[in-house]
């Protein structure tokens, strides 16, 4: 992965952690513009990163705020259906081959809107909330898990494209994306 080394926090407050990632997607992106950047290792890191948070707040995250009344359970499978769309994004950003074409600029612009759109809304409608109405044992608390859930995931390749594209395909099945875009 070049260049990039991607933090791995043990613990902390969720929604600064969270908030901490929602930073290095940005700083990651801009990397993948910068065309005197490491375009490809940015791409690689992003790739991993993004994938180790997401599927780490939906399993350690979203369902213990929901099941503790702080998130309604349609914030979590809006978030779900937002991570699936970024997913789906990001895979045809690692299916462009090289970093000096219009698709690789094009899938780029695209991750960069469907994530953009998602982090503001998950700032808003989850992270606030929980800052507001979790105690800050349970921040602390889902900090520990999702940071162990996501290292893991880090550690164990998160964001090749192999991972991907299953966990896109999945989310075919699963109905969060609409079957009318799915490849075939």
């Amino acid at each position: 992965m070049s260049d990039y080394t991607i933090p791995r926090p043990a613990a902390g407050d969720i929604t600064d952690l969270i908030a901490d990632d929602h930073r290095l997607f940005e700083e990651l992106m801009r990397d993948m513009r910068d065309v005197s950047a490491d375009r490809d290792g940015a791409r690689s890191a992003f790739a991993a990163v993004l994938i180790a948070h997401s599927e780490a707040e939906e399993q350690a995250v979203y369902p213990k705020l929901v099941r503790r009344d702080v998130i309604e359970g349609e914030e979590e499978h809006h978030g779900e259906k937002e991570h699936a769309a970024t997913n789906e994004a990001l895979l045809h950003l690692l299916q462009a081959k090289g970093t000096d074409t219009q698709k690789y600029e094009d899938a780029l612009e695209a991750v960069a809107e469907v994530l953009n759109h998602h982090i503001g809304e998950e700032e808003l409608t989850i992270l606030n909330p929980a800052r507001e109405d979790a105690s800050e044992e349970l921040r602390e608390q889902l900090g520990k898990s999702w940071s162990a859930r996501r290292n893991a995931l880090l550690e164990a390749g998160a964001g090749s494209i192999e991972q991907v594209e299953s966990i896109v395909k999945q989310a075919y099945d699963d109905g969060l994306l609409p079957n009318d875009d799915q490849p075939s």
